[in-house]
C-alpha cells in the first residue's frame, strides 16, 4: 500500500480550479519532486495532505488514513514545512523547539534529549540560545525542519524549502533531506531549483494548471521528453547554408539555429563557442525518433561541402528539458 495515495483529488473556488482530479500513488521512504509552475496546484495538494484544506472532491490518504475524516490520526505522522517561517520568532531557538515539543506531547528529560537530537541533526546546536528572529532565512529554514522532527514523523511535506536561500544555504538543505531520505522518511519537496531535485528525488511529478502530466522517475520523465535524438552543431561561417544542407540529412526531422544565449531547442540556453572573440550560433538538429541514422554523417555532410565544423555534440536531455518540453507554460 502507498504511504500517500490522492484518487481524483480536485480543489475548487467557485469556478476556478486548483486541483483537477489528481491520482498520486508514493511510496514509504520515496523522496517525491513535485514539479510545476506558479499556480499550478503544488502548495493546494500539500496543504491539503497537510489536513489543512478540504478537497472539493475525491480523496486523499496518508498511511491508510483519509484526510479530512481522520485528521487527528494523521497530524502525528507528518510535518509539515511551509516556505515561510512563521510566527513566535521572539523566542530563542531552544525555546521555540522546547515550545513544540510541549505542543506534541513531549515532556521532562524526553524533551530535553529529543531537542538535543534534532539540533544535532539539523546542525542548529550552536545556535541554540540565539533568538529566532536573528537567524539568516537558510537557518530558519533549518529551523523548521527541526521543529517538524520532533515527534519523528514518517512523512515530511515541504514547501519550497529552498526558496530564497543563498546557495550554500541550498547546498546545506540539500545534504539535510538526503539525511533524512536516509532516515526512510517519506518526503514530498516542491521547488523549482530542477537540477537539485534530480539529485534528490527518486520520483518526480510534473502538474500544470492543476492536472497531473506526469510521475515516474527522473530517467522516465527525460525518456518522455526526448522526441527525437538532437545534436548540436557549429561552423565558423555561412551558418544559415549550413542549416539548409543539413536539413537534407536523411532521417533529420528538424534543424534550427539558435543565437549564443538565448533558448534552444531543449528550452535552455544555447552556448555556442567563441571564435576570435565572435560567438557562434548553434544550429540544433532533431532526428526522426526511432529512425535509422549515423551522427558521423552531420559532420561528414558539412566538411565535404566545405564548411569548418568548430563544435558537434550531442544534447543533453535532463529534468529541466523535460519540464519545459512536457508544460506549456500555462497556470490555473
Amino acid at each position: 500500500m502507498a504511504m500517500i495515495e490522492t484518487i481524483n483529488l480536485s480543489k475548487k473556488y467557485g469556478e476556478f480550479v486548483a486541483l483537477d482530479n489528481l491520482n498520486l500513488a508514493i511510496n514509504q521512504g520515496d523522496c517525491f519532486g513535485f514539479i510545476g509552475p506558479n499556480g499550478a496546484g503544488k502548495t493546494t495538494t500539500i496543504k491539503i495532505l497537510a489536513t489543512l484544506l478540504k478537497p472539493s472532491s475525491g480523496q486523499a490518504m496518508i498511511d491508510g488514513l483519509t484526510v479530512g475524516y481522520q485528521n487527528r490520526q494523521i497530524r502525528p505522522i507528518i510535518g509539515y514545512v511551509p516556505d515561510f517561517m512563521g510566527a513566535y520568532t521572539d523566542m530563542v531557538v531552544v525555546e521555540y523547539l522546547e515550545f513544540f515539543a510541549a505542543c506534541y506531547g513531549i515532556h521532562g528529560p524526553a524533551r530535553k534529549k529529543v531537542v538535543k537530537e534534532v539540533l544535532d541533526l539539523t546542525d542548529l546546536h550552536y545556535k541554540a540560545t540565539a533568538e529566532v528572529n536573528s537567524l539568516s532565512r537558510g537557518m530558519q529554514q533549518r529551523l523548521s525542519v527541526a521543529r517538524v522532527l520532533l515527534h519523528d514523523p514518517k512523512v515530511l511535506l515541504m514547501d519550497e524549502p529552498a526558496s530564497g536561500l543563498d546557495p550554500r544555504a541550498r547546498v546545506e538543505m540539500r545534504e539535510l533531506l538526503k539525511e533524512l531520505k536516509r532516515m526512510g522518511k517519506t518526503i514530498i519537496i516542491s521547488s523549482h531549483i530542477l537540477p537539485e531535485l534530480a539529485e534528490m528525488c527518486n520520483v518526480v511529478g510534473i502538474i500544470e494548471r492543476g492536472q497531473l502530466l506526469f510521475a515516474g522517475s527522473v530517467s522516465e520523465a527525460v525518456k518522455r521528453a526526448k522526441m527525437g535524438q538532437v545534436v548540436q552543431v557549429a561552423v565558423t561561417a555561412r551558418w544559415q547554408a549550413a542549416a539548409e544542407l543539413l536539413a537534407k540529412v536523411p532521417g533529420v526531422a528538424k534543424v534550427e539555429i539558435t543565437e549564443s544565449g538565448s533558448a534552444g531547442a531543449s528550452g535552455t540556453a544555447a552556448t555556442g563557442p567563441v571564435i576570435n572573440g565572435v560567438a557562434l550560433p548553434l544550429i540544433h538538429v532533431t532526428f526522426e525518433h526511432g529512425g535509422k541514422f549515423e551522427l558521423t554523417d552531420i559532420p561528414n555532410v558539412l566538411i565535404n561541402s566545405g564548411f569548418r565544423v568548430a563544435q558537434f555534440s550531442e544534447e543533453a536531455v535532463n529534468l529541466e528539458t523535460a519540464f519545459m518540453r512536457l508544460t506549456k507554460g500555462l497556470v490555473a
